[in-house]
């Protein structure tokens, strides 16, 4: 299970949303998770105010605080005590620049929950907060293989050990694609359509090549050579194959199937290794096969609906 303390979140924001914490700072550690615990329902992450199902981010702007202040004297202070709770509230921020209560800010104190302003507004704040959070908290796995950029799209390049993915990575780098991860790729889920990869930090611009070693690729090719991130869009995996899986191949389609990658199905192609294939060529061809794929184009049904329009013809 992923989290991320207030701290955190305030520290990635403060530039875009100029937060600005005007009380209960002690709580700067409070942990935000990416799921409740087991057992638990799920607690919506970041919301404007919401008593009923309080949200673990509570967001006020003008509306928000017009309403408590429309309420009674008691009901007001019910509410109040509820938008401080230290079991369902992590963090409070007023946008809008807004005044802040004074028993906003003794609440906070008391029970060390995190009271934020900024001047954007609440939409904004919880634009701003949905795709961080979405971002670090998101689902995520390690697959190992090399994630470059490939003519604009993320391509993952994956196979046995020894088999020539560094080679081929190195090679596509020369003819000015990019490199985003070798080895250990982190890919997130950051809708429930597109994953996201990028490299960690400790292994980011370098690519490993059996005889030549550890290479820092942006010293070498410059930054144009390197990428941080981008969204998986294809697999395509290297295998040695003998003569007979050769024969098998299907000789019009080729070896394409889907790969599930945190549930989301992704296009895999299978390229067969051997020597004096140029298999750098055929990368960008299948990068290139697929776009026109996904544009609604199919090579082998275009070769097979012509072969049948040619048997009608013969047969008048």
């Amino acid at each position: 299970m992923k989290d991320i303390t207030v701290q955190d979140l305030a520290e990635k924001l403060q530039k875009s949303l100029e937060l600005e914490c005007k009380a209960g700072g002690q709580g700067d550690q409070r942990v935000i998770k990416s799921r409740a615990s087991k057992g638990q329902e799920f607690i919506s992450l970041i919301g404007h105010l919401n008593i009923i199902h309080p949200n673990k981010i509570q967001v006020l702007g003008k509306t928000e605080l017009e309403y408590l202040e429309k309420q009674g004297k008691n009901s007001r202070h019910d509410a109040v005590r509820q938008l401080f709770s230290e079991e369902h509230t992590v963090l409070v921020l007023v946008a809008e620049g807004l005044h802040i209560p004074n028993d906003f800010m003794l609440l906070a104190d008391r029970h060390n929950i995190p009271l934020f302003t900024s001047l954007a507004s609440s939409h904004e704040v919880i634009s701003h907060f949905q795709y961080l959070l979405g971002s670090v908290l998101a689902d995520s796995a390690v697959i190992h293989g090399v994630f470059m950029e490939v003519m604009g799209s993320g391509i993952l390049l994956t196979g046995d050990s020894g088999i020539g993915k560094s080679e081929l990575a190195l090679d596509l780098v020369s003819r000015g694609h990019r490199l985003i991860a070798d080895d250990a790729p982190e890919f997130s889920k950051i809708a429930p359509d597109i994953i996201n990869g990028t490299c960690p930090a400790l292994l980011r611009e370098f690519l490993e090549v059996r005889g030549l070693g550890i290479l820092n690729i942006r010293s070498i090719f410059g930054d144009s050579a390197i990428r941080t991130s981008k969204y998986l869009r294809l697999i395509i995996a290297l295998e040695k194959f003998t003569d007979e899986q050769l024969h098998k191949m299907d000789r019009l389609r080729g070896s394409k199937r889907n790969r599930k990658v945190l549930g989301i199905e992704i296009p895999e192609v299978t390229l067969p290794v051997a020597p004096g294939r140029n298999l750098a060529i055929a990368v960008e061809t299948a990068v290139r096969n697929h776009t026109l794929i996904q544009k609604g184009y199919d090579a082998a049904e275009d070769f097979i609906q012509r072969q049948n329009n040619l048997v009608q013809k013969s047969l008048l």
